[in-house]
């Protein structure tokens, strides 16, 4: 085994300081695994409104976030809805990079 998918639906599910509870949750399992050498993903119910946070863990690697895109794109066409993702997801890795300096 060489990575790990961490399941964010809890956290995407949950309110308040719940969601921040997951949050941490999420964090404290990304560093354990990439402590023990595991690349680290994670996905299921991240959107566009829920995503930032997650991606904002440096341990993480990659998201699994099609069905958001793919629901959206409905309005917006697929190339506008994967860019916006993009954009969303840089512009969260950046921010997490600026405050750990």
């Amino acid at each position: 085994v060489d990575a790990v998918e961490l399941h964010t639906g809890e956290y995407a599910n949950a309110r308040g300081a719940e969601r921040e509870e997951q949050l941490d949750r999420l964090r404290r399992a990304a560093a354990l695994a990439r402590s023990l050498g595991l690349a680290v993903h994670a996905g299921h119910g991240l959107t566009y409104q829920n995503v930032s946070p997650v991606a904002a863990i440096p341990e993480i690697e990659e998201l699994n976030i099609g069905h958001s895109i793919v629901s959206h794109s409905i309005f917006v066409g697929m190339e506008r809805a994967v860019r916006e993702m993009a954009s969303l997801l840089r512009t969260s890795r950046l921010e997490s990079t600026c405050r750990s300096v």
